[in-house]
């Protein structure tokens, strides 16, 4: 079970050790991961040319694959990074964006697997679902079933894989073969925001780069991204507001904010 005080200290430790995130991700996110780990206290790097993504994840403390924006020089990139990776031993976190919308799509995912398994898998029911299953349907990027409904697939797609896999929507489901932790945190404004679910695969990418138990690592960086979108809905006028008052908040968060505005469960 996670905590104020688990999370906090991982927190702490981004913090203090300023872990280098190496992402690989899409045109569309790029600006607001980076600040996103920037606030956290990470030091990120996007890096996505062929020719260095294997030197870069030969640097880093964790890689963050996101297929957002796909293209061939772009996956070879991928694969070269994410076989880096794996030879060192350090996380690899992995947002299948869209899978389910094209063939190609799901088809890219199945090649990287190949490549290298990522110890994390963030995304959301559409996409998790369609990893497992041609059951899945997105409306592009976009999630069309509750993460509610997706856990079985998680549960399939997690001892398939022997990774973690992060299920997010409007309760978040962290889910370890049959384990299950919830996160009951975020608001309404977080969806209308582009990237945020792209930046919450960063973020994980943080926290597992300071926490090896990437069980927890997902649960905490999930725990944060709601708590922060609790605070800075409470200044935010609109979508635009809240993506600096975002920021604000992972820049600004305290352990208090955590001991007062955490929401989870667990289940077996």
């Amino acid at each position: 079970m996670i905590s104020a005080q688990s999370i906090w200290k991982d927190v702490v430790k981004i913090r203090e050790q300023s872990p280098l995130v190496h992402n690989i991700t899409n045109f569309v996110v790029m600006n607001n991961t980076a600040n996103a780990l920037l606030a956290i206290g990470a030091s990120p790097v996007m890096a996505h040319a062929e020719e260095e993504a294997e030197d870069m994840a030969g640097i880093a403390a964790s890689l963050v694959i996101n297929i957002g924006t796909l293209s061939p020089p772009w996956v070879r990139g991928m694969k070269k990074a994410m076989m880096k990776a794996a030879s060192r031993g350090i996380p690899l976190v992995f947002d299948p964006v869209g899978a389910g919308a094209t063939p190609y799509r799901t088809q890219t995912v199945k090649e990287l697997f190949v490549a290298a398994l990522p110890l994390i898998i963030r995304g959301n029911a559409s996409e998790i679902s369609a990893l497992v299953n041609a059951a899945g349907n997105t409306k592009g990027v976009d999630s069309t079933q509750s993460s509610a409904s997706a856990v079985n697939a998680a549960e399939t797609l997690s001892g398939l894989y022997k990774a973690v896999v992060s299920l997010n929507g409007e309760t978040d489901y962290i889910v370890k073969g049959k384990e299950h932790i919830l996160i009951h945190n975020g608001h309404a404004l977080m969806p209308k925001v582009t990237g945020l679910g792209c930046t919450a695969t960063a973020l994980t990418g943080a926290f597992a780069a300071v926490n090896s138990d990437y069980y927890a690592a997902a649960s905490h960086a999930m725990a944060v991204m709601g708590i922060a979108g609790e605070i800075a809905a409470r200044t935010a006028k609109g979508p635009g507001s809240f993506q600096t008052d975002f920021l604000d908040a992972l820049y600004n968060l305290k352990e208090s904010d955590i001991a007062e505005l955490l929401h989870t469960g667990e289940e077996k």
